[in-house]
């Protein structure tokens, strides 16, 4: 995924295009470009995307589908509905090579074992598919990204002709599995991303949707055999080293997570204590978890039932961030709450202790780092449910 310099790439796209649609020569090639993972975010799964050179016909183009631009218009409220509108830039494979020695990201190439009428026909997909009024799709993180697509036009150009050989040592693995193999387990982008999907990230992948990683497109297409003359040959006929900078980690963060579900956990249990003691209750320890909770969990009911990110629904992260939290906390700043509060505590422990179940039989797998603030959060309702309406404000 890149969104870098997006406007000026459009415009090289736009431009390059006067010198389109041509029959390449028998010396064209075509290849698969995968890049290592940057320092960003959305730059942590690396990226993939097509080359066609023709050294004939004097040009060198590469075909990106990751492009994105943070400045489109309702770019945030859209991301929010699950339409992420992203483009294919059509531009000099040079601009492209720049980008990533700048950055200092590995790049492989993979030059496919082509006929000529293969070769054209990859050509021609993308040259009417880089046309301004069929760049646009909309991306799906896991079904419809920069690797996927290429599989996709792979699989549709060659037919049966490819096959994918099932060479991955690590098989029946989830999409949440491979995600987080890609990524730190105590970064917040871990946390993020495991906190808004549900479900449907739990199921297993076949080996063919591994390849929405770019790294997993990579080996499935150096393995990939493709049948020539009804005899199979390898699909990959040269790989080339392009970049080779050492793959960089992602950085952790000295406030991480854990470290900082572990500080408010432990304050959390330190503060029910001293109310304990006191027969009290801090009401801005109730206000601070309720309200970050119920936020939480309002946002995810969004996602659930208002958007259409494919992986949002059936998230059961929703049973410790409950959405009616962020209404209790302002409840729980009076002196004497409601009846019903005492046993609305109740229900949020049933609701945490289903979590475990879940989790145990894999229906949902919960982030790792979210477990000093359930221990907290149970401990807490169990405090409330018994001394609400008898602790002194």
């Amino acid at each position: 995924m890149q969104k870098k310099y997006f406007s000026l790439l459009l415009l090289l796209s736009v431009y390059t295009h006067f010198k389109a649609q041509k029959q390449l020569s028998e010396f064209a090639e075509v290849s698969i470009v995968t890049a290592g993972p940057g320092e960003q975010l959305y730059e942590a799964f690396g990226h993939s995307a097509i080359r066609i050179k023709d050294s004939i016909l004097n040009f060198d183009l590469i075909y990106n589908y990751g492009m994105f631009d943070f400045n489109q218009p309702n770019f945030y409220t859209n991301f929010a509905k699950g339409n992420m509108i992203y483009s294919l830039a059509r531009y000099d494979f040079k601009y492209f090579f720049a980008s990533y020695k700048r950055d200092q990201r590995w790049l492989k190439q993979q030059i496919l074992n082509l006929t000529q009428k293969e070769k054209q026909a990859y050509y021609n997909f993308l040259e009417n598919n880089a046309l301004p009024k069929n760049r646009n799709y909309n991306y799906d993180p896991y079904f419809d990204n920069c690797a996927t697509i290429l599989r996709d036009i792979t699989k549709n150009i060659l037919g049966n002709k490819i096959i994918f050989n099932d060479n991955n040592p690590k098989k029946e693995l989830s999409f949440r599995q491979l995600t987080n193999n890609e990524i730190h387990w105590n970064s917040w982008g871990t946390f993020g991303l495991n906190l808004i999907a549900g479900t449907k990230l739990d199921q297993i992948a076949s080996f063919e949707e591994y390849m929405y990683l770019p790294d997993y497109l990579y080996s499935f297409f150096k393995n990939a055999s493709i049948f020539i003359k009804n005899q199979p040959e390898k699909l990959v006929i040269k790989e080339v080293n392009l970049l080779n900078f050492e793959e960089k980690k992602t950085a952790i963060s000295i406030f991480n997570p854990l470290l900082i579900f572990s500080i408010l956990a432990f304050w959390g249990v330190f503060v029910t204590y001293k109310d304990f003691k006191n027969n009290k209750r801090t009401k801005s320890l109730d206000f601070i978890l309720f309200f970050i909770t119920g936020l939480i969990g309002s946002i995810l009911f969004f996602l659930w039932f208002f958007s259409s990110h494919s992986t949002a629904p059936n998230n059961f992260n929703i049973l410790w961030a409950f959405p009616l939290n962020v209404i209790v906390a302002f409840l729980l700043l009076k002196k004497s709450p409601s009846k019903w509060v005492q046993k609305y505590m109740w229900l949020l422990m049933i609701f945490l202790m289903m979590i475990p179940i879940l989790w145990i039989i894999n229906f949902q797998v919960f982030p790792v780092i979210i477990i000093p603030l359930l221990i907290l959060l149970l401990i807490r309702y169990f405090y409330l449910a018994n001394r609400l309406l008898t602790s002194k404000k």
